[in-house]
């Protein structure tokens, strides 16, 4: 089956502990939200063995492809059986595919058509030490969706557990504020924003003390977030506006959320970088689902976005 224009939530799988923690996850957000999911297992040449300068590459027998592509259907097949199990009798549309290919080139291409993709921390081929695998930390700087990063060892936490957002109010974090307010009304939880209010937001020449750079914080922040609330009215929202090293403080509350959401670069990035420096920590350091939200939501089961709203 090839990718439709639109492959809804897009699930890595290949019978990994962190990716079946992915797929669990991906089910559950996909029948909140009413989407379709797309498993995917890429197909990845496998290489005939080390040539060394002035020697060719022994070409693999025709089988070894033929196997993998067995391999992956039987991890597919496996994948949509536990994906109907964990739906229950809910509604729920589930797509397959195999795409040959480099795994990093071909995710990142699925991506552009996603609405979020959805992967293991680690998979098969990762180190028990390491927290983010090589296809994972590749993704998280290439994709051109929302991702998700997932881990098998994650926090048991109550299904009503709050959602945490980190935003410092730069255009950036403003896709992870929106999908936070999407996926807090879809779930029913409590939402956790918090915002950084670094020293260097107080102008070396006034003579203002530290207190008053955070109200005024808190007021931008409110500011900031009073078209969200209005659009999704049952969201509970609580603000924690921290002075500096908003990914200590992401980590730490990170503990207690069932999700944290983040976007690709913050106030601080350069226009060249992919990924910002709080967000790299965050997902280097939390077992917690984490969503790196590269760009603004897309209009969903949840209802339309606040851009989308507005111009109705």
């Amino acid at each position: 089956m090839s990718i439709a224009a639109t492959a809804g939530i897009v699930v890595g799988v290949d019978g990994s502990a962190d990716g079946e923690a992915a797929l669990r996850w991906a089910v559950c957000d996909a029948t909140l939200r009413r989407r379709p999911i797309t498993l995917v297992d890429v197909v990845s040449p496998m290489v005939g063995g080390f040539s060394g300068i002035g020697m060719s590459t022994p070409v693999l027998p025709r089988d070894v492809t033929d196997w993998q592509q067995v391999r992956a259907r039987h991890v597919l097949d496996d994948a949509a059986r536990m994906a109907r199990s964990i739906a229950g009798g809910q509604e729920l549309q589930i797509d397959t595919e195999a795409p040959f290919g480099a795994v990093v080139p071909a995710l990142v291409e699925l991506s552009t058509r996603a609405d979020m993709l959805v992967l293991g921390s680690r998979g098969l081929g990762a180190f028990s030490r390491v927290v983010l695998g090589s296809v994972s930390t590749a993704l998280v700087h290439h994709a051109r969706c929302p991702i998700v990063l997932v881990h098998a060892q994650g926090p048991s936490l109550p299904v009503d557990a709050p959602i945490l957002v980190g935003t410092d109010g730069s255009p950036g974090s403003m896709p992870a504020v929106e999908l936070a307010f999407q996926e807090a009304s879809c779930r029913n939880a409590e939402l956790v924003v918090l915002h950084a209010c670094s020293d260097s937001d107080v102008p070396q020449v006034t003579a203002s003390p530290w207190w008053a750079a955070d109200s005024d914080a808190e007021r931008q922040l409110a500011q900031l977030l009073s078209p969200y609330r209005d659009q999704y009215p049952d969201v509970a929202v609580r603000n924690c506006v921290v002075r500096d090293h908003p990914a200590r403080h992401l980590v730490e509350e990170a503990e207690s959320a069932q999700l944290v959401i983040v976007g690709s670069r913050g106030r601080g990035g350069m226009a060249g970088m992919l990924l910002g420096s709080v967000s790299s920590a965050l997902v280097h350091a939390t077992m917690t689902p984490v969503i790196v939200a590269r760009r603004d939501p897309t209009t969903d089961g949840c209802g339309l976005t606040v851009a989308a709203a507005a111009q109705s």
